[in-house]
């Protein structure tokens, strides 16, 4: 019996996704192993990521769990309900332990039951201290509105802006401590427990933020003493200048030069720079404030003459040049002065006009005019008074009996007994 042979079909089968064309059989037999293979990958496959979803699971309910404990230590439960969520989650950590050993289907299933109980957990817990939670909204509520009714009105209470800021900003703070005190007892239960906290806190913050609390004291000290407030000349340490900025850590100035600073303007005129020190300075140095009630400051000049010149018509000269430069200015600031003086229960007369003041040196006088000029305008009055005087000792006229101390040599000749021979008196003029 003759046996036919089969011929190669051309109908076409899909494997795994794919045409192939009918084959000999030794290449179906290899096409199917290869198709089977490929199954057996895709099934492996398959399984982990489902194992990756699965871990991916886990850890979302690990950190669900970690969110729901940061939750109840801010809203906590009774402690039936601790008692419960402890032996839940013991039950949980036992079933996730013995669920690494069965199939993913026991897995997913523990890993829902942890979540559910998670969620049912924070629910029952905020729940429970919904009551003492919305009265602590209420508090802060509360506290929220009397402030905006007190800023208001401690504004226009205080006058000057830089009390009413101090004011207000204490107030503020006191309010919202005295808030946030009273709704975390509330939400805590315990307001000793609570007390003793926040004092070992406050402690330590004193402690690490010393710096900044005295710089904060000092602001508010300013405020409601009014040491300086912009606009203000002050020298407070080593600071000297005009004030530009006031915070409540820090104070900024347009710095001043002046001869005790090295390398700056060695004159009450402006650098350029700006300067910043901590407000803590107020407490512990000194502050100088040259414009604050009296923006005027006495000034003076001194003009060195030779002792053999006639002292009493310089002192003349001297008057006249100061009169005419600065008599008319002087009035309404020494007025003031007299003003501001007599209020402060200090009788002390204040002359309306500058003076001459003598004092002697080893080589010649000095004749000191002493007048009365706004401070931020010293240099400028000094240095007028400078030309109008050298001007007026340069005349002819005075040549002789007005001369200025230049630097001399002088001679005296004396006996074997030490005595001054009379009539020898010799000077040298030194160029």
């Amino acid at each position: 019996m003759k046996t036919r042979r089969a011929l190669p079909s051309k109908r076409k089968k899909i494997v795994s996704g794919r045409t192939l064309r009918r084959k000999p059989i030794k290449r179906n037999r290899s096409a199917y192993q290869r198709a089977r293979k490929r199954r057996r990958l895709d099934g492996r496959k398959t399984a982990d990521q489902a194992n990756q979803k699965l871990s991916r699971f886990r850890q979302a309910s690990i950190v669900t769990v970690a969110i729901t404990m940061l939750l109840l230590m801010f809203v906590p439960g009774t402690e039936d309900s601790q008692a419960q969520q402890t032996t839940e989650t013991e039950v949980v950590s036992v079933q996730d332990t013995a669920s690494q050993s069965t199939d993913i289907k026991v897995n997913t299933s523990a890993a829902a039951n942890e979540a559910l109980s998670t969620v049912k957990d924070l629910w029952v817990g905020f729940y429970q201290n919904l009551p003492k939670l919305l009265i602590a909204l209420l508090v802060l509520f509360l506290a929220w509105g009397l402030l905006r009714l007190l800023r208001p009105l401690l504004r226009k209470a205080s006058q000057k802006w830089n009390i009413s800021n101090g004011l207000v900003a204490m107030v503020t703070i006191s309010v919202w401590l005295l808030a946030a005190g009273v709704a975390l007892s509330i939400l805590a239960g315990d307001i000793r427990a609570l007390v003793g906290s926040v004092g070992l806190v406050g402690l330590a913050l004193s402690w690490a933020l010393q710096t900044p609390i005295e710089s904060f004291t000092g602001w508010l000290l300013n405020s409601f003493k009014g040491y300086y407030s912009v606009g203000d000349r002050i020298a407070v340490g080593e600071v000297f200048g005009d004030v530009y900025q006031i915070d409540s850590l820090t104070t900024t100035v347009w710095e001043i030069g002046s001869p005790d600073q090295i390398g700056a303007v060695q004159a009450e005129q402006p650098t350029g720079r700006l300067v910043t020190f901590p407000n803590n300075e107020i407490l512990t140095s000194t502050v100088i404030n040259l414009t604050r009630d009296f923006p005027y400051v006495w000034d003076e000049l001194a003009v060195p003459i030779a002792n053999e010149s006639d002292l009493m018509l310089a002192m003349e000269v001297l008057q006249k040049v100061a009169d005419d430069l600065l008599g008319d200015y002087m009035q309404q600031p020494a007025s003031e002065y007299t003003r501001i003086l007599r209020k402060a229960n200090i009788n002390e007369n204040v002359a309306q006009e500058p003076q001459i003041f003598v004092s002697a040196t080893d080589s010649w006088t000095n004749l000191t005019i002493r007048y009365l000029v706004a401070a931020k305008a010293r240099r400028k009055w000094k240095s007028d008074l400078q030309i109008a005087v050298t001007k007026e000792l340069n005349k002819k006229q005075y040549k002789r009996t007005i001369i200025s101390a230049y630097a001399r040599q002088q001679y005296q000749p004396i006996d074997s007994d030490g005595v001054p021979i009379a009539g020898t008196n010799t000077g040298q003029i030194l160029e």
